[in-house]
């Protein structure tokens, strides 16, 4: 029952889906917290970001295209944030907006614990918000031979040069790690259903990953499996960075198994 002491958190997305709603309104109900959860696409990010402060909204999840556009609305950035200059969490403490991001820690936990191995040339295709994140993930983890794919040329040599990767508007031959970090593939984008990277590329490659999370299954994961490719999937990576925020926004850590569940239940009618 919603009562006038009801938290509500929210996502603001260019291309909305019901995955983090579901995620998180199950939580909240397994674990008897009186929060409830909404999706937006906002028509005015500006406008959007005050009325997080003035309602007050507890917290807010960030989506392209909004990572970067948001810093200047915001009081202060944590270093998650701040090192990388993209956010995708915010957090409303008594009007004071804070923004962390995620992505981050959910990307480097899971090239870890998959245990790709970080002596192979990777390749991550796009330079936007979420790209930042990716590859900042990657350097830390310990990968040394990485290229930053973008068609924008001054946006991805800044972010290759600024974690000392090369930069090029095509796949280096033989590249062994696949990243896609651009919103090809996605559901209702103007890229659905399009191979974020070619079929030789892929053919060439030992490992994929795809942090676009709806479908679950994207052109790219599904070409990957196909061949018999590792991959690391998009929902994978929303099930860590929204564990992730959850805690942010509430205080309370669920455990992995409850986490696992409501990331399926998320993804059953997403």
């Amino acid at each position: 029952m919603l009562s006038k002491d009801t938290q509500l958190c929210i996502s603001m997305s260019g291309n909305p889906s019901n995955i983090g709603t579901r995620f998180h309104n199950r939580l909240y109900d397994e674990l008897g917290l009186d929060y409830v959860y909404k999706a937006f696409s906002p028509t005015d990010l500006e406008q959007a970001v005050a009325g997080i402060r003035g309602l007050p909204i507890r917290g807010a999840a960030v989506s392209m295209p909004f990572k970067e556009q948001v810093i200047p609305m915001l009081d202060r950035l944590d270093e998650s944030a701040k090192a990388i200059d993209s956010v995708n969490t915010i957090v409303n403490d008594d009007g004071v907006l804070t923004g962390y991001n995620t992505d981050y820690s959910a990307v480097a936990s899971l090239l870890a614990s998959h245990g790709v191995p970080t002596d192979l040339t990777i390749a991550v295709r796009g330079s936007g918000g979420m790209g930042k994140a990716v590859v900042a993930a990657c350097r830390d983890t310990g990968f040394t031979h990485g290229t930053l794919v973008a068609r924008n040329v001054d946006t991805g040599r800044v972010l290759a040069e600024q974690y000392g990767w090369e930069h090029s508007r095509e796949v280096p031959e033989g590249t062994r790690v696949l990243v896609n970090v651009t919103p090809l593939g996605m559901a209702g984008g103007e890229g659905e259903g399009q191979l974020s990277f070619t079929e030789a590329e892929i053919d060439a490659a030992d490992w994929i990953v795809d942090v676009v999370a709806k479908p679950s299954e994207t052109p790219l994961i599904a070409a990957a499996r196909e061949r018999g490719k590792s991959v690391i999937t998009g929902a994978e990576v929303i099930a860590l960075q929204a564990a992730e925020q959850f805690v942010l926004y509430t205080g309370v850590r669920p455990t992995d198994e409850q986490i696992r569940a409501a990331s399926e239940f998320s993804r059953s009618k997403a």
